[in-house]
């Protein structure tokens, strides 16, 4: 189980929408960007959150909580 939520993700990543409408409206959204972001951190990224001894996708989690990294809408 992921800590923290997906629904707590969902939260985070509306509330840093200049948008009314929200960036996010299902956890496939959230499981396509942090997978996607875990990939490039396996393919040889810099983490932007402490990394150490954790996994990949650990990583990509944490950054989006801390909005390190952000989900662009697709008209973006």
């Amino acid at each position: 189980m992921l800590h923290p939520s997906y629904t707590d993700l969902m939260k985070v990543v509306n509330a840093d929408s200049e948008n009314e409408t929200p960036v996010v409206s299902s956890r496939y959204s959230i499981v396509m960007a942090t997978s996607k972001r875990a990939r490039q951190l396996i393919d040889g990224d810099e983490p932007l959150v402490n990394a150490e001894g954790k996994k990949p996708l650990s990583v990509a989690v944490e950054e989006l909580n801390q909005s390190q990294i952000q989900i662009l809408s697709d008209e973006d």
